[in-house]
């Protein structure tokens, strides 16, 4: 099976030779495909010079959802069986690629690397916000989900084709649920992450409460009127 290991990274300077090493160490594999979405510090230089990756360069900002797709393009275009979104801060470990590719040859079309599967969710007003959705995507797909935001994803051959081709497939929750009410099947399995080491994260408290207003909005009423595309 071969797999890619899509990296976005967003100012990641201090983070990405770690990631990669991990994933190099850990999944060796696994290729390793590092998107710089117009970093302002030194993250694209570093990445010029890290061995065995694959490296794109967008020429400004386009944010995760666009950075994840054109990574999915790569793996459509140069026929990966799968691609796994893998981010770029070090919070992800690469050891657990191997658990999800196995759930993956089970036959399902995309496979979550959960916190919360096997583990009690602790309590604060941003694992809330991820109840909040989790309970959206069950009540419009049936699909239960314990940590719909998590980062750690892998696609089949299928669904990376589906999301290489549509503009409208952002890698969000409330993709899983339109995809999981359009009958792709859905799994989970239960992963480690680390808390950030560098840098600042983009969901402030202020944010996170938009993100979950909005993912539950979309969940709940607008993923009703789209139509599932082809890959």
């Amino acid at each position: 099976m071969r797999i890619l290991a899509v990296v976005p990274a967003y100012n990641e300077e201090k983070s990405i030779r770690a990631v990669v090493s991990d994933l190099h160490k850990s999944a060796p594999n696994v290729d390793v495909l590092i998107v710089n979405d117009g970093s302002t510090d030194e993250t694209a230089a570093i990445c010029r010079n890290l061995p065995n990756c694959i490296f794109i360069d967008m020429p400004f900002n386009v944010g995760l959802a666009d950075a994840v797709q054109t990574g999915l393009r790569y793996a459509a275009v140069h026929n990966y069986d799968c691609a796994v979104q893998f981010d770029g801060d070090g919070q992800h470990r690469a050891e657990y690629i191997e658990q999800l590719s196995k759930k993956s040859a089970e036959g399902y079309d995309i496979v979550i690397g959960s916190r919360f599967y096997s583990q009690k969710r602790p309590i604060s007003l941003r694992t809330l916000g991820s109840v909040f959705i989790g309970a959206a995507i069950k009540l419009t797909s049936g699909l239960k989900v314990t940590d719909p935001t998590s980062g750690l994803r892998l696609y089949n051959k299928k669904i990376l084709c589906e999301f290489a081709s549509n503009m409208n497939y952002a890698p969000e929750p409330d993709t899983l649920a339109y995809l999981a009410r359009n009958g792709a099947t859905i799994c989970e399995v239960q992963v480690v992450m680390d808390e950030r080491t560098f840098g600042v994260s983009y969901f402030t408290l202020a944010r996170s409460l938009k993100y979950m207003l909005h993912m539950c909005f979309s969940i709940l009423l607008v993923q009703w009127f789209r139509k599932r595309g082809k890959g």
